[in-house]
């Protein structure tokens, strides 16, 4: 082979790289589980997520978190309306979100582990209580 022919090997062999970098890119492309549709808008909402942590924290409401082989228990202080997600870091296809309220006199969230890959999930609970807001954020190894 002469010289010519080994640079155009070498810029097909390039060439190829880069179709292939940009087709993965575009295959990777909205199944990122860190970046939220909607991220301009909590940025705008950022004051009363501020605001729910501080009441959360003001009224020593810390939710007790318990991780059995069979399920999530989360133990709130008071009764009350919520709304939950859970978001995996490595798939957002295994993302949870759930609304209810609280069971039973000990307010507890009971919550199954059926289809819960192990892995890192980013824990977000906010939940009313008497009309206050409250926001808890916890990333949970499961």
């Amino acid at each position: 082979m002469n010289w010519g022919t080994k640079i155009v090997m070498g810029m097909i062999t390039f060439m190829l790289f880069i179709i292939a970098m940009v087709s993965y890119m575009f295959y990777v492309h909205g199944r990122d589980a860190l970046i939220e549709d909607d991220y301009y808008e909590q940025g705008m909402n950022y004051n009363t997520e501020f605001n729910a942590t501080r009441n959360m924290l003001d009224a020593n409401a810390v939710p007790e978190i318990v991780i059995s082989p069979s399920q999530i228990i989360i133990k709130l202080k008071d009764s009350a309306t919520y709304h939950l997600n859970l978001k995996r870091a490595s798939n957002d296809k295994d993302d949870k979100t759930l609304n209810g309220s609280t069971v039973g006199p000990s307010n507890l969230i009971l919550i199954e582990r059926i289809d819960f890959p192990s892995g890192l999930w980013f824990l977000k609970l906010q939940w009313s209580v008497k009309g206050k807001d409250f926001l808890f954020r916890k990333n949970l190894s499961l």
